[in-house]
C-alpha cells in the first residue's frame, strides 16, 4: 500500500513540475515576444524622429528660397508638431493608438510631399546642394520607415499568434498579454495615381 502512494504522489509531482515548466515557458515567451515588439517600435520612432529632425534643416533651406511658400511651409511645421506630439506606451500598443499615431504620421509625410511638389518651380533650390543632401536623407528615412514598419508589423504578427493559439491564450489571458496593432496602408493606397503626360 505504501508503495502505490509513493507511486501517485510521484505521479502528482511530476504532473505539477510538468504544468509548471509549461506555464513557465509559455509565460516567458510571451516576455520575449512582447519584448520584441517593445524593440522593434522603438525602432519605428527612431526613423520617424530622424525625419522630424530633418525637416527644419528642410524648412529653413527652403524658406530663403521660396518665401511665397509660407502656407506650404506652415503646414509642414504644424503636421510635424503633431507627429511628434504623439506618443505611445511601447508596452501597450492598440490599434487605436496605433491608427491615431498613422495618421498624424501620415499628414506629415503629405505636407512634406505638398513642399517637395512646391519646389519644382524653383530651379535654383533644386539646384542647391544642402537642399540636395537635404532632399536625398529624407527620401533614405522613408524608405527606412516603411523597412521598420514591415519589420514591427512582422513581430508584432509572431507576438499575436503566439499569445492567441491554444493552450497558450489562456496563460495570455490570466497575465493579461494583450493583442498588438498593426500599421496599415493609407486610405486609398490601393488606387494607383494617374500619371498624364
Amino acid at each position: 500500500m505504501k508503495k502505490k502512494g509513493l507511486i501517485t504522489i510521484i505521479i502528482i509531482v511530476v504532473v505539477i513540475l510538468a504544468i509548471y515548466a509549461w506555464i513557465k515557458g509559455s509565460y516567458n515567451g510571451m516576455v520575449q515576444r512582447q519584448e520584441g515588439v517593445e524593440a522593434q517600435w522603438a525602432q519605428v520612432e527612431n526613423v520617424y524622429q530622424r525625419r522630424a529632425d530633418l525637416i527644419p534643416n528642410l524648412v529653413a533651406t527652403v524658406k530663403g528660397y521660396a518665401e511665397h511658400e509660407q502656407g506650404t511651409l506652415t503646414a509642414v511645421i504644424e503636421a510635424r508638431a503633431k507627429a511628434t506630439g504623439i506618443t505611445i506606451d511601447p508596452s501597450n500598443i492598440t490599434p487605436e493608438q496605433l491608427a491615431q499615431f498613422q495618421e498624424a504620421q501620415d499628414q506629415l509625410s503629405g505636407a512634406l510631399s505638398r513642399l517637395l511638389v512646391s519646389i519644382e518651380r524653383y530651379p535654383d533650390l533644386k539646384a542647391n546642394e544642402n537642399f540636395l543632401a537635404l532632399q536625398s536623407q529624407l527620401e533614405g528615412t522613408e524608405n527606412r520607415i516603411t523597412v521598420e514598419r514591415q519589420k514591427f508589423n512582422e513581430r508584432a504578427k509572431e507576438y499575436n499568434q503566439y499569445i492567441r493559439m491554444f493552450p497558450r491564450n489562456i496563460i495570455a489571458n490570466m497575465f493579461d498579454f494583450e493583442k498588438v496593432g498593426y500599421f496599415k496602408a493609407q486610405a486609398g493606397a490601393e488606387t494607383a495615381p494617374k500619371v498624364e503626360f
